[in-house]
């Protein structure tokens, strides 16, 4: 049972009613305490939130809702409730409190059933593409684009963001945590989303590790005796915190929502991921000089970004969290996401930060969207797709003129080359792949960037502090020079006309990568290294994207001008199985089976996550605690 709050936007949008752009409205519970909130308009900045309270005891998460209790709604009547149906190991019942399950089936009473209308919005928009609509900017939505005056929040008001030139991404475990907390990057990217392969387990003690960290109490001994601790209790003294939670379209099987008619069903991942990070940590990170910030990934237009906006004020005001403490960076990892940009920064504006250049799911999305429109619409070896190629560069710097245009800041994307401490020769060129990939962000007025292991902080530090010199960012440049239009975004053909080729060691590398990887996240791991490459969920979705695209086009490997068939793909993931160890625990077998679902039937599932979620890890022995 949770409380209700009235959360229904008052006032409304200046701009077309087409376009569904609600302006911010002020629920009464909130009026009280965030009056300076209640005149904003949508076409003017909002005022700097008021300081929040420290909360009594620092180290205590809440244990009420303060505006209406977890008990019922103010009419006595049930609400939904979630439930817990998996084992719980040590300390779980610190997360898996009474008042966080309530506070998770407010979250799901309010947007559960907006979600699944949202996906299925997605699944419409995909086909539409699919059968030769091309995105484009939506003329119903100018009047946000056109107006000059709005700007989002930034880093206002939101210690630890306003520099951001180097941070680091990883998985939640307790090493990874300490790791990425001792490394030295401005910021840290929690990732519970594409880098973590969701086992109860992980999703769990990856909130148990976040928990302690923030609290300053986080240690570990791994199997061999290895101790490993924070080299400060104070996180204001570590990089800051920016938790990614899952994408709207996954689901945590091991909580079930029954809502208010007793439906039932399984939690979804998104609001599991925020609201456990936001319940328990949201007040003790303001307390400790930080916030609570968070990475929006996979959205697929504004709409999806509004339903964010909401969460964000729901969970505000239920904890009785100024609106505006929460600040959220998008990940512009999709294609239909990319016309859309300003409207996205415009729906979460109160709350928003900046963008990310999401680069490798952004090629994940290309091949989906334009998967059955023929061989003009086919890309090149994954491995030859740059971020030069024309498509690619009119995305980032589209990316970089809008931002700065509304007073965001602007991330670059993970070069997944790492080095490696035992072979000079793969470091050497890992440090060179790096430090090229970095000097043309922060030349092309990216405020910051993303990589993926420690020794490749000081590579990316060096090519920003080369541009930024002292100042924290450079949101003040503006990319007027910057025009990109429709074909800009859609020249997908641009990357094979620069020479980039489909070859067979390119087709063999996407098998047996996808495979590896698969392998790697059924025993529970979401970030791999193959290849001397750190690779995640976008990898194995590239990779098998590509296979079903070049056998749908009937593409011919250039380097033999032989056809990418169903029966050749097959033979070579025969041989890719055959080639890898099979030691004890390994899911090779499953993976390779997950690989032929989502790579060589005639359907394409929109993600391989789903299925392999739901259908392989869930019940797995690595799925207990």
């Amino acid at each position: 049972m949770t409380a209700t709050i009235d959360t229904r936007a008052h006032g409304t949008s200046p701009y077309d009613a087409d376009a569904g752009l609600a302006g911010i409205g002020t629920p009464p519970a909130a009026a009280r305490t965030m009056a300076a909130h209640a005149t904003t308009t949508p076409s003017t900045p909002a005022p700097p939130p008021a300081p929040v309270p420290a909360p009594a005891p620092p180290s205590a998460s809440p244990r009420t809702l303060p505006n209406g209790g977890v008990g019922a709604s103010g009419s006595g009547t049930r609400r939904g409730v979630i439930t817990v149906t998996a084992a719980v190991g040590p300390r779980y019942g610190e997360i898996l409190t009474p008042e966080a399950l309530a506070f998770l089936a407010l979250l799901h009473d309010r947007f559960d059933a907006r979600r699944d209308e949202l996906i299925a919005q997605r699944q419409l928009r995909r086909q539409d593409i699919a059968d030769g609509a091309d995105p484009d900017f939506r003329a119903s939505t100018r009047p946000v684009r056109d107006d000059p005056h709005w700007r989002v929040a930034g880093s206002r008001n939101a210690p630890g963001l306003e520099d951001r030139r180097v941070e680091i991404t990883g998985p939640t475990d307790p090493k990874m945590t300490i790791n990425a907390l001792n490394s030295g990057a401005r910021c840290w990217l929690a990732d519970a989303e594409d880098a973590s392969s969701p086992t109860w387990p992980n999703v769990i003690e990856g909130q148990l590790a976040l928990h302690d960290a923030i609290r300053g109490t986080l240690a570990f001994t791994n199997e061999a005796g290895k101790e490993y601790t924070l080299r400060s209790p104070d996180i204001a003294d570590l990089p800051t915190i920016v938790f990614r939670p899952r994408g709207w379209h996954l689901d945590e099987a091991h909580l079930r929502y029954t809502d208010a008619n007793g439906i039932t069903s399984s939690a979804l991942g998104s609001l599991v991921d925020f609201g456990l990070y936001f319940f328990h940590n949201a007040a003790e990170l303001v307390a400790r000089g930080r916030g609570p910030y968070f990475y929006l990934p996979k959205l697929e237009g504004y709409r999806e970004a509004r339903l964010w906006n909401e969460v964000f004020e729901v969970a505000q005001d239920a904890l009785g969290i100024p609106r505006g403490t929460v600040r959220a960076t998008v990940l512009i990892e999709t294609l239909p996401a990319a016309f859309e940009m300003e409207e996205i920064l415009y729906e979460l504006r109160d709350h928003c930060a900046g963008l990310n250049a999401g680069r490798w799911d952004y090629l994940f999305s290309v091949i989906k969207c334009f998967r059955t429109r023929g061989e003009s619409y086919v890309l090149p070896d994954r491995a030859q797709v740059t971020m030069t190629a024309p498509f690619m560069r009119a995305y980032t710097e589209l990316l970089v003129a809008t931002c700065h245009k509304r007073g965001a800041h602007a991330i670059g994307g993970m070069s997944a080359f790492i080095p490696d401490r035992r072979d000079p020769e793969v470091t050497e060129t890992a440090f060179a792949k790096v430090s090229a990939d970095k000097r043309r962000e922060a030349g092309d007025g990216f405020d910051g960037t993303w990589v993926a292991h420690p020794d490749l902080i000081p590579v990316a530090r060096a090519e920003f502090d080369a541009v930024l010199g002292d100042a924290p960012n450079q949101v003040s440049r503006l990319r007027d020079d910057v025009v990109v239009g429709q074909h800009d975004l859609l020249d997908v053909a641009s990357a094979r006309r620069s020479g980039a080729t489909v070859t067979s060691a390119g087709l063999r590398s996407n098998v047996s990568v996808a495979v590896r990887y698969l392998d790697a996240w059924l025993r529970g791991t979401g970030a791999a290294a193959l290849d001397s490459l750190m690779e995640d969920a976008a990898t194995a979705e590239i990779s098998r994207s590509q296979v079903w695209q070049w056998i749908a086009s009937g593409t011919l490997t250039d380097d033999d001008q032989q056809p990418v068939t169903r029966e050749r793909v097959e033979a070579i993931l025969l041989d890719v199985v055959a080639s890898l160890p099979h030691g004890h625990g390994n899911r090779i077998d499953d993976a390779a089976e997950i690989f032929r679902a989502v790579a060589l039937e005639d359907d394409f599932p929109a993600f391989l996550t789903n299925p392999a979620y739901q259908g392989y890890l869930v019940g797995s022995a690595v799925d207990r605690p």
